[in-house]
C-alpha cells in the first residue's frame, strides 16, 4: 500500500512538473515573438526606404508574416532582408503585394474627380429646385458620401433635399446634418 502510495504520488509530481514545464515553455515562445514583432515593426518604421504604415506583422513561432503592400519588388524584398536579420528570426513568410505608387495617386485622383463631381452635381440640384432653399445647405463629398449642412425652412424641404442628395449619381450615402428652423 505504501508503494502505491509512493508511486501515485511521484506521478503526480511528474504531471504537476511537466505542466509547468510546458507552460513556461508556452509564455517564453508568446515573449519572445511579441519580442520579435516589436522589433520587425521598429526596423520597418526606422527605414527611411519603406512606408511601414503600408506594412504589418504577425509573428508565430518565430516566423514574421509580413502583409500589406510597397510599391516596387525592391521594397518586397528589402522588407524581408530587414526581418531576417533579426535575431531570434527562423524565417520570414512574405506576402507582401506590390502596387505601383501611380496606381494609388490615379485611384486618388479619381476619387477626387468624383467627389468633386458629386458635390457640384448635389449643389447644382438644391440650387435649381424651387421648393428647396438651396443658398442655405452646405455639401460635401468624401468617398461618395454627400454631408448635407445648413437649414431649412421645413420638413418638407428638409425631405427633399434629402431625396434630392440620395438620388444623384454615384452617391453611396447621404449623412444629414440639416436643421429645420
Amino acid at each position: 500500500m505504501k508503494i502505491l502510495t509512493n508511486k501515485t504520488l511521484l506521478a503526480a509530481i511528474l504531471v504537476t512538473s511537466s505542466s509547468v514545464a510546458v507552460a513556461d515553455n508556452t509564455w517564453k515562445e508568446e515573449t519572445l515573438d511579441a519580442w520579435i514583432d516589436g522589433k520587425a515593426e521598429t526596423t520597418l518604421l526606422l527605414n527611411a526606404n519603406l512606408n511601414s504604415f503600408d506594412i504589418n506583422t504577425d509573428v508565430n513561432n518565430q516566423v514574421v508574416t509580413l502583409t500589406g503592400s510597397v510599391e516596387d519588388k525592391t521594397e518586397r524584398l528589402l522588407a524581408q532582408e530587414l526581418i531576417l536579420s533579426l535575431d531570434n528570426v527562423n524565417s520570414v513568410n512574405n506576402q507582401l503585394s506590390v502596387v505601383p505608387e501611380s496606381e494609388t495617386k490615379t485611384s486618388e485622383a479619381v476619387q477626387t474627380l468624383t467627389d468633386t463631381s458629386i458635390t457640384t452635381i448635389v449643389t447644382t440640384r438644391l440650387l435649381m429646385n424651387t421648393d428647396v432653399s438651396g443658398t442655405h445647405i452646405d455639401v460635401q463629398t468624401k468617398d461618395n458620401v454627400v454631408i448635407l449642412k445648413g437649414s431649412v425652412s421645413s420638413n418638407r424641404e428638409h425631405e427633399l433635399a434629402l431625396s434630392i442628395a440620395n438620388s444623384s449619381p454615384n452617391v453611396e450615402k447621404v449623412v444629414d446634418k440639416l436643421e429645420v428652423i
